[in-house]
This record gives structure tokens, C-alpha cells and sequence, in this order.
């Protein structure tokens, strides 16, 4: 019986799977979905700023964007927890782009007029996974609100 036991295991260990790396834009599209899906609502103003800031800030063509968002999309769907995708941009950022990254998110949480709390919740956790200050993520969030001219 244990042997039995011991040869299933070793089956699984060999058959578990690695993820496949992925690059920073789908990396970054990833925390944005997720932030998207945070409010169990997918508004496609949050699908359009997602596309929107892929081909600003990763320099990709409207297409490039479209099919990052729909493979991040996907990743999102099987993936267990967020930290592979956070370790990404943590490895290929400076904190100062973290920031950065953060407002990139707020903006995405913004992008359909209204903050959901859940929202909130998923940019501070990703905030803190990145190792955001929180006064850097409350300025952050200010910064966004401000230039999208929505009141305090």
C-alpha cells in the first residue's frame, strides 16, 4: 500500500507542471485585468485603458496590446496568485517605475467613472507586494485622480 502511496507521488512530482515565463508587458496587462475583474465587472472602459496604457507604456502597436490583454486575460483565469506576474515587473522595475506602476492600475480602477472597494483592495495589496511605500500609494492615487479631474 505505502508503495503504491510513494509511486503516485513521484508520479505527480514529475508531471508538475512550470509556468512559462512571460515578458513584462503581459506581466503588467495581468495586474491591470486584475485589477479589472477586482469589482466582478469587466467595463470596457477598464478594457480599453488597459490596451491604451500597454501601448503607451510597453511601446506596442493597438494589436501587439489587444492580444497581450486577451493572453493576460487568460493567464489571469489559471493562474493560482498574482506573484509571478508582480515578481516580473518587481525584477525589470526601479522603484521609482513601481510608482509608476501603481498609478498605471489606479487608472484602470478609474477608468469606468467610480472605485469600487475591491478595487481599492487590490491596488494596496499590489502596492504592498511591490514593496510601495503607502504614502507613495496614496499619492499615486491622488496623482490619477487629478489628472482624471475626479473630485477627492
Amino acid at each position: 500500500m505505502l508503495e503504491r502511496i510513494r509511486l503516485f507521488l513521484s508520479k505527480l512530482d514529475s508531471q508538475s507542471e512550470h509556468p512559462a515565463p512571460v515578458d513584462f508587458a503581459t506581466a503588467l496587462g495581468a495586474l491591470m485585468v486584475e485589477v479589472m475583474r477586482a469589482d466582478n465587472d469587466i467595463a470596457p472602459d477598464e478594457l480599453k485603458m488597459i490596451t491604451k496604457l500597454l501601448q503607451q507604456h510597453c511601446q506596442l502597436s493597438a494589436d501587439s496590446s489587444d492580444l497581450i490583454c486577451s493572453e493576460a486575460q487568460k493567464l489571469v483565469d489559471e493562474a493560482i496568485d498574482l506573484h509571478r506576474f508582480v515578481k516580473v515587473v518587481n525584477d525589470n522595475t526601479s522603484e521609482e517605475a513601481r510608482i509608476e506602476v501603481i498609478e498605471l492600475l489606479w487608472m484602470v480602477a478609474f477608468a469606468d467613472g467610480k472605485l469600487d472597494p475591491q478595487e481599492d483592495y487590490t491596488v494596496r495589496k499590489l502596492a504592498s507586494l511591490m514593496y510601495v511605500a503607502h504614502g507613495d500609494f496614496i499619492a499615486a492615487k491622488l496623482n490619477v485622480k487629478n489628472a482624471l479631474g475626479l473630485p477627492d
